[in-house]
């Protein structure tokens, strides 16, 4: 498990470049890290770790297995999509379903490529983006709202929770916010986190700004992607420099030849691994691996999280009849050897249902059944 990604934009400002270069560059890596395309504007990427390839060696594993990040290029995104405008239902259904939404932003100039509205403003795009979202969320809600009202005084707590999260949304919408920032402002309290999420709102998405500079800017960005930081750093969101035209060409290079042209370009990693390094970071994941002669694999979960949730994202049953892991650091593995080593020099630990994962732990879940 990864995480699931929407990229939106408004037309011409190479979302769907971007999607598809980035998903072909998975599908050139097939004998390490298997793409396959799900939908038409769904695919999936390997998460690249360098770890898990020094694990298997030291594991002497036949196979390795990288955790996945999907991508779901959202189509249909106009002025006027909270009102079925384009495709506008079909995105507005699509976008809820992802963990975190990417705009992608025009921070390029190329007269050949007309702007939908006749200006390079990634900012101003970033507002259409963001408008569309919040009309969609106020309806929704405005809509919801009542009968819940009715229940709520009727004695049903959970309407009453309910009515007075969406107040709180409905309070930051109305004043032309998105509803994330009242997480950001910590109006919502832990015990009602999993009640805000359930409302299911397209505003409460973490947002990832993907600036699509050109060539020239890919390795320092430019005057518009410095804009867009700006925005994001003020918004604890995440922002990442991209070139769509770039990831193209490096898509159809072989792997050998990929670095060398990176290196000519001042880069050190293809676009697709600072987005995924970004939306990691945006989202507060962190990486645990097993490891064994069959195979090295990765596992994604959220900072904070303890064992027997860890163990749940293999299999509910690891979770539900929970003992304990053995757990080596990663930097014991490599350092001692493998598992081996690290139990002869005193390095794994058994660590009961309390104990919250690090990134970069091997684990081996003890578990009834």
């Amino acid at each position: 498990m990864g995480f699931k990604c929407g990229i939106v934009g408004l037309p011409n400002v190479g979302k769907s470049t971007l999607f598809n270069a980035l998903t072909q560059t998975a599908a050139a890596q097939a004998a390490n890290y298997p793409f396959c395309t799900i939908e038409p504007n769904v695919g999936e990427v390997a998460v690249p770790d360098p770890r898990l390839a020094t694990l298997a060696a030291a594991a002497k594993s036949k196979e390795i297995i990288p955790t996945r990040l999907t991508f779901v290029d959202i189509a249909g995104l106009v002025k006027g999509a909270s009102k079925g405008e384009g495709l506008g239902n079909q995105f507005l259904a699509n976008i809820r379903e992802v963990d975190a939404v990417a705009y992608v932003l025009r921070c390029f100039v190329d007269d050949d490529i007309l702007h939908v509205e006749k200006r390079i403003d990634p900012l101003a795009d970033a507002e259409i983006v963001e408008t569309e979202l919040m009309l969609s969320d106020l309806e929704s809600l405005e809509k919801r709202v009542t009968a819940l009202e009715k229940k709520a005084k009727g004695g049903d707590k959970d309407a009453k929770q309910q009515v007075d999260l969406i107040n709180i949304a409905l309070a930051y919408l109305r004043e032309g916010k998105p509803a994330r920032f009242a997480m950001k402002d910590g109006k919502i309290d832990d015990e009602d986190e999993k009640a805000w999420k359930g409302l299911n709102l397209l505003t409460s998405k973490p947002v990832l700004y993907v600036c699509n500079v050109e060539e020239d800017s890919a390795a320092t960005g430019n005057e518009y992607s410095k804009l867009v930081e700006t925005r994001a750093a003020a918004e604890g969101a995440e922002s990442v420099v991209i070139s769509a035209r770039i990831e193209e060409e490096i898509a159809q290079l072989p792997n050998e030849e990929r670095t060398e042209f990176l290196e000519t370009l001042g880069l050190e990693e293809p676009g697709l691994n600072r987005l995924i390094h970004a939306g990691y970071k945006l989202l507060h994941l962190i990486t645990y691996f097993t490891v064994g002669p069959k195979e090295t694999r990765a596992w994604t979960i959220t900072q904070g999280t303890r064992g027997p949730k860890a163990a749940g994202v293999i299999h509910t049953d690891f979770e539900k009849g929970y003992i304990r892991a053995e757990t080596i650091a990663y930097d014991d593995y490599v350092s001692l050897g493998g598992e081996q080593g690290a139990k002869t020099a005193g390095k794994m630990r058994a660590e009961g249902k309390e104990y919250v994962v690090q990134d970069g732990d091997v684990l081996h879940f003890l578990f009834n059944t």
